[in-house]
């Protein structure tokens, strides 16, 4: 049994990729003001985070979606999220791998929202570096860069 959630949304022309890369080009920071934007609501993308055990599972800053008209912030890309059930394993190898949780690195296959969690802090360094602060070209790659850190 498979449960379908469609839904739609107005359009949203800009990511938070590409202002931190308009940015980034122009040798310039981008403003905290769009730092603290994009990071700070970050709990109220998930209304119900605390009691229901849904994941994004794919949080980076393509997925997070500018509405420079009303400075509103919005997560897209839902294809990989999923209600998490307690001892059902779940897959390891998802999430962008900049953005991937080091126990999804290691093949867990039981996790929680913390791999949310921790995406969304390598968007705000990314937001405050202007680059992934984790730009590993493997999983073991990946790993060095983050000892690294």
């Amino acid at each position: 049994n498979k449960i379908f959630a469609p839904f739609s949304c107005r359009y949203v022309p800009e990511t938070v990729y590409r202002v931190a890369r308009h940015y980034s080009k122009q040798r310039q920071q981008i403003p905290i003001i769009y730092v603290k934007f994009a990071v700070i609501p970050r709990p109220r993308l998930h209304p119900r985070h605390r009691h229901l055990p849904s994941r994004h599972q794919a949080t980076k800053s393509r997925n997070l979606l500018i509405d420079p008209d009303s400075d509103v912030l919005k997560l897209c890309d839902f294809g990989s999220a999923k209600y998490l059930v307690k001892g059902e394993p779940n897959v390891s190898y998802i999430c962008s791998r900049y953005y991937r949780a080091p126990e999804l690195i290691f093949g867990a296959t039981n996790y929680t929202n913390s791999i949310d969690v921790w995406s969304a802090g390598t968007v705000f360094a990314e937001l405050l570096l202007g680059q992934p602060i984790f730009p590993g070209d493997s999983g073991v790659d990946q790993l060095v860069e983050i000892i690294k850190v």
